[in-house]
């Protein structure tokens, strides 16, 4: 894991370079972190435009990228060897050899994208998955303290790591340490609430916070047994079975009444099944198991 705090954002992602040092700054760099590469020139007036606008995005991507500026009037040669024939002209460098570039003043959305796509290749990005693989494991275990650990790293490396929130906040949950769970999943950024892991790790701990009332389960278990078609009984204990996380077994019960009655309270079971899907997310296995279920009914 001390690989990932080698890597994480540093004062050094901007610097120009010169034909002597182009090598270590751009072609080994670019092995630990894609390197961006900005030809440009004082008396280019595109330039001018481009070039704070990428120093910006870099300074943004936080560690992510990392941008080299090259004067082409003091580093003639680099810029013969690049075919560079006209400025700002910008090239992408991901472990050792150039994989994308542009040419000209783009919009600054464009560049948000360029930067975006080379945030996810290189070593660095490569580094990072296996250090989530490596959580995945751990969780499996049970060696929450483990998790911990490499989630945190992860984390501060990469502070947009969606899966490494819900993986801490699942240890912190095995561990009871429910409050610090709470505060992991809200330290998640705004715009990743939607991901499929930060849904359900939420729907986990809400479950832990507010703990379901289950001694009505075996009362309806006993009413569905004397009348299996007791849909009423049916609904309200798939509520309980998925309040207590047992998400399949809740899923059965909703089937049987799809299949058996559709019109039963206007459809109420199978809406009742697509609300857990949504609040499963989409990539949860209950969710596709459901799916699946739920299609082999409708379309039989």
């Amino acid at each position: 894991m001390n690989m990932l705090a080698a890597n994480a954002p540093d004062q050094n992602l901007i610097k120009d370079s010169t034909t002597k040092t182009f090598m270590a700054d751009v072609v080994e760099a670019s092995k630990s972190v894609p390197v961006i590469v900005d030809f440009w020139a004082p008396w280019c007036g595109p330039c001018k435009t481009l070039g704070p606008t990428l120093e910006k995005l870099v300074r943004e991507a936080k560690g992510k990228v990392k941008l080299v500026k090259v004067d082409i009037d003091q580093n003639p040669e680099i810029a013969s060897q690049m075919r560079v024939q006209s400025i700002p002209a910008v090239f992408a460098f991901v472990d050792g050899r150039p994989v994308d570039g542009f040419m000209g003043a783009v919009p600054e959305s464009q560049v948000r994208q360029f930067i975006g796509r080379l945030g996810t290749m290189g070593g660095r990005a490569a580094q990072i998955e296996a250090a989530l693989q490596m959580a995945r494991d751990g969780f499996a275990a049970g060696d929450f303290e483990a998790v911990l650990d490499i989630t945190s790293q992860i984390l501060e490396a990469e502070p947009t790591a969606t899966e490494a929130y819900a993986l801490k906040a699942r240890a912190e949950m095995e561990l009871q340490q429910l409050e610090a769970a709470k505060a992991t999943l809200a330290a998640c950024p705004a715009d990743k609430a939607g991901d499929a892991n930060i849904v359900t790790a939420k729907a986990a701990l809400e479950l832990l916070l507010n703990p379901v009332d289950t001694s009505g389960i075996s009362k309806l278990e006993a009413a569905i047994a004397a009348n299996p078609n007791d849909h009423k009984a049916r609904l309200e204990l798939a509520n309980l079975l998925n309040g207590t996380g047992k998400r399949l077994e809740a899923i059965d019960q909703l089937v049987y009444v799809i299949k058996k009655d559709r019109t039963f309270k206007d459809d109420g079971a199978r809406k009742q099944l697509v609300t857990y899907f949504e609040q499963w997310g989409p990539k949860d296995e209950a969710t596709l198991a459901g799916r699946r279920k739920l299609s082999s009914v409708l379309f039989s």
